[in-house]
């Protein structure tokens, strides 16, 4: 409508006309951009557009029709006739890598710890694509990833690649129903979730951890394991004779830093895991109720709890079993009066 308007001025013969309605349209759309809003009046670039074409066509002593000052008016003209005669440019510099490549050198640095700019060139070469290394140093360094001999592999990635020879330990405790705390060792593999747990005892001395590291070695012995590495936490009661079962079967220690049990997070998950599932549903009565139900639970864990960090899959199972043609009959176990059940088919 208003552009209708704005053409009718600029075809009409009569010059005080035109005036008149060019004043009475350019206060319309001004009163319409003050309705916008509460507080100062935005221009869009269409208003500013706008008005700058009706001053061309309204006398200049009749200016104070505008709500801005007339040098606000011969401003916003210079801009429209400068943004008509120049160019878009780029900024100065190389031009930015494409996202894409940006992706894929990124995890090429992320997934090859010790390969430098050089190889990352040569291994995007080979795909036909060229980037220097030089433009590779600068995107890595501005993610924050240093030159190869420093990059290293994360915690994240070393539990995943040495998963089958590392084995994780750490206590909890359990307050009886008579306000008694009884502490237990629980070792755990990673590779394959499979739980070692301790008697309970109410003083973890030195003599007694170490007697429970003794213990694993003969079982790990007894199964033909060989583990390589042993994660725990800065506890006091983890004795130099601890350590020392360990060292001399060659394992090596890995104390977890100060105040981080996300570094030792496959312990702590199970912790979490055992409450809620068993022990924060029972009422222990004393250290043998206490041992029998870890017992059973943990050949539970072990033997028949599927687990997502491992397809599914029980610790102790190697594959998961073929998928049946027809439904079977499905029998339940009730373990722990009814706090845990299993399935299993009917024979």
């Amino acid at each position: 409508m208003m552009l209708r308007r704005f053409v009718g001025i600029c075809t009409s013969t009569d010059e005080l006309v035109a005036a008149l309605e060019a004043e009475n349209l350019s206060l319309m759309h001004q009163n319409k951009i003050l309705r916008r809003q509460v507080k100062r009046p935005i221009y869009r670039m269409s208003d500013r557009a706008f008005l700058v074409a009706v001053s061309r066509i309204l006398p200049r002593d009749r200016w104070n029709a505008f709500l801005v000052r007339p040098e606000t008016v011969m401003g916003w003209h210079r801009m429209f006739v400068a943004r008509k005669y120049t160019r878009s440019h780029r900024p100065p510099g190389r031009p930015a890598l494409d996202p894409k490549i940006q992706a894929m050198i990124l995890g090429m640095a992320k997934d090859n710890a010790s390969w430098g700019y050089p190889r990352i060139s040569g291994e995007l070469q080979k795909l036909g694509i060229r980037v220097s290394a030089t433009a590779i140093a600068m995107l890595l360094r501005r993610h924050g990833i240093g030159p190869a001999p420093r990059r290293g592999p994360t915690w994240r990635q070393f539990l995943k690649a040495q998963a089958t020879s590392i084995i994780a330990c750490d206590f909890f405790t359990v307050e009886s129903a008579f306000l008694k705390s009884y502490y237990v060792l629980f070792f755990i593999e990673l590779g394959s979730r499979r739980v070692h747990v301790s008697v309970s005892t109410t003083n973890p001395d030195g003599a007694w951890v170490t007697q429970q590291a003794r213990n694993l070695m003969m079982a790990f012995a007894d199964e033909g394991k060989d583990m390589k590495f042993l994660i725990r936490d800065r506890d006091t009661k983890f004795s130099r004779a601890f350590d020392e079962v360990f060292l001399t079967e060659g394992i090596r220690i890995i104390r977890t830093p100060i105040r981080a049990p996300n570094a030792n997070a496959y312990a702590e998950r199970w912790v979490e895991t055992v409450r809620a599932e068993c022990l924060d549903w029972l009422l222990i009565l004393g250290p043998r109720h206490l041992d029998r139900v870890l017992r059973i639970y943990v050949d539970h864990y072990n033997a028949r709890r599927p687990h997502r960090g491992i397809e599914l899959r029980a610790p102790e199972m190697d594959a998961p079993p073929a998928p049946v043609t027809s439904i079977p009959e499905i029998q339940r176990h009730v373990i722990l009066g009814g706090l845990i059940n299993e399935y299993s088919k009917a024979a």
